[in-house]
């Protein structure tokens, strides 16, 4: 497959700008980068070149309004939407270019987790074949992970070439996935995101926000602890992951996607995170340069400063990691009955037992979870953590005595956990010697 001309609708968004670039650079593709705004697209253009540390490729972004939208859709082989996560929105936009389109043009979604199928129905049935779901993580240059949805009605062989080209010539990590609510990466992540922030409020009396991301700090195997995560996407993007999945699943963790009441506040209030200066966590830069790290105590509606809480648990997981002693760490971390060792080792066993049922269900293989956790969210994948802990028989065992009765009420773990092969990956740099 050769892609040439790419159009990109919604280019001055977070992944509208970061994906041209992937396109523009490792695919030297002459990019239409669509923007409302002349001014705007120009911005995104330059911000793109700086995504993938390539001024080069400046060439390739050809900054476009919406004016522009009937040239560059003739003239593309494929048109990237990356509008904003509501589908009113995306059909609007599939109105506007459906005239368009000549024979044959792939018309790729970057949702994260809108129906393809529903979406698809804006287009005829010579169109249809050729739309599917091509959603990248942020940033994609470092995240690699690229979930690619068909609709019931895409090509079989366009879906096998355009897989080919993302991964040989995008040089992406592709994963196959059905079309089902927030795909598998934000279903698995968020689950474990959303439980971390209904455990924030539960917990609130002993620090909240950033006593909970202790608990679940880089030790556990992930990049960032899940709360700054969320801080990280933005509490209204976070908000219409877990609302999607909430309204059209029903699985054993269902309620673990309400988001708790302190939370919908402060999107009320538009404290979104990182992109609005403020939401679970606040940076303040005093008047001598140096960067305060607030935190929102949810007892009190106020930000205060974030603690470094140290627990006996993780610090002996940290000591025992730093010399490579990986089995002691977690044997240390199985066997401690502190308060806040058990809500370390039910999220981690939770994490593996939900990836696997979702993987199982919407994946291609059972290895699919941890090419998404890996290269999607940087989190240690589930089967590798499997592995960390001893194994499959041993963690089964660990399973059944620290989940909740009502979860293991709900489901059969030694079903779930049945034949299940080794992970791919190796646990060890998942596994940082630091909270």
């Amino acid at each position: 497959m050769k892609i040439n001309t790419v159009t990109v609708i919604g280019a001055n968004g977070t992944m509208g700008k970061n994906v041209a670039a992937i396109f523009a650079s490792f695919g030297n593709a002459k990019v239409n980068m669509i923007c409302r705004e002349r001014e705007a697209a120009e911005v995104a253009a330059q911000k793109a070149k700086m995504s993938v540390k390539a001024e080069a490729i400046g060439v390739n972004l050809i900054p476009k309004t919406y004016a522009d939208l009937e040239e560059c859709v003739r003239e593309s082989d494929l048109i990237f939407e990356s509008v904003s996560e509501n589908i009113d929105i995306k059909r609007d936009v599939y109105n506007r270019i459906a005239n368009y389109i000549k024979p044959g043009t792939i018309i790729g979604t970057g949702t994260s987790g809108l129906s393809i199928n529903d979406l698809s129905d804006c287009f005829n049935a010579e169109t249809k074949p050729y739309y599917l779901g091509i959603h990248m993580y942020n940033p994609p240059y470092n995240m690699t992970l690229c979930e690619v949805i068909p609709s019931e009605f895409t090509d079989k062989q366009l879906l096998s070439e355009i897989k080919e080209y993302l991964h040989v010539v995008l040089h992406r990590r592709v994963v196959e996935v059905a079309d089902e609510p927030a795909f598998m990466g934000n279903r698995i992540g968020f689950q474990f995101i959303n439980d971390a922030l209904q455990y924030a409020e539960k917990y609130k009396d002993n620090g909240g926000i950033d006593y909970i991301d202790s608990i679940l700090g880089s030790f556990t195997g992930r990049s960032m602890s899940p709360l700054v995560t969320s801080d990280f996407v933005g509490l209204d993007v976070h908000k219409a992951i877990v609302d999607n999945v909430y309204d059209n699943t029903n699985d054993y963790a269902h309620e673990t996607f309400v988001m708790p009441g302190f939370s919908l506040k402060l999107i009320s209030e538009n404290k979104m995170g990182r992109k609005s200066g403020q939401g679970l966590y606040q940076t303040v830069v005093g008047t001598d340069g140096k960067k305060t790290v607030n935190v929102y105590d949810i007892e009190t509606s106020q930000y205060r400063p974030r603690e470094r809480y140290v627990f006996p648990f993780s610090k002996h997981m940290i000591t025992e990691f730093k010399v490579g002693n990986y089995a002691e760490g977690f044997a240390f971390l199985v066997q401690n009955h502190s308060q806040e060792a058990k809500i370390c080792l039910e999220f981690l066993v939770n994490y593996v037992i939900y990836s696997v049922i979702i993987t199982k269900a919407i994946g291609e293989n059972i290895h699919s979870a941890d090419d998404v956790m890996a290269t999607g969210f940087n989190w240690i994948p589930p089967l590798a953590l499997i592995d960390a802990f001893g194994g499959a028989d041993e963690f089964v065992k660990i399973a059944k005595s620290s989940l909740k009765p009502e979860y293991l009420a709900k489901i059969d773990i030694d079903a779930v956990l049945k034949d299940i092969p080794p992970s791919k990956y190796d646990y060890r740099p998942f596994l940082k010697a630091r909270g």
